[in-house]
């Protein structure tokens, strides 16, 4: 919550999906997709996709593979969602339910 200078109570925008979701979708368009237009396609600063492209790989969400100065993306599918409430669905079903497309070469279904 945030206040005006008139004292006017201003909520914050929210969206269904975090930038974590966002991001994971950005990288299943487009694998090859580069920090700046992650940054500009979710809507947050460079070093909040590191902070996050830095998690996924962590959790085995995602690999990236260097070629020449950019890095692929690859996205691990059977993994299955992080919250209590969707053990059971797996990040591709997920990716799938956003209207992703099979891809070959950046996504195993």
């Amino acid at each position: 919550m945030v206040v005006s200078n008139e004292g006017v109570i201003i909520m914050p925008r929210w969206r269904f999906l975090t930038n974590h979701a966002l991001v994971l979708r950005a990288i299943a368009n487009n694998p090859k997709i580069t920090g700046p237009e992650l940054a500009a396609e979710v809507r947050i600063t460079e070093r909040g996709v590191r902070y996050i492209i830095a998690h996924l790989e962590a959790e085995g969400y995602i690999t990236k593979k260097r070629i020449g100065r950019r890095l692929k993306f690859r996205i691990n599918p059977d993994l299955t969602m992080r919250h209590k409430m969707y053990q059971d669905t797996a990040v591709g079903d997920f990716l799938k339910s956003l209207g992703q497309k099979k891809k070959r070469g950046h996504i195993k279904y």
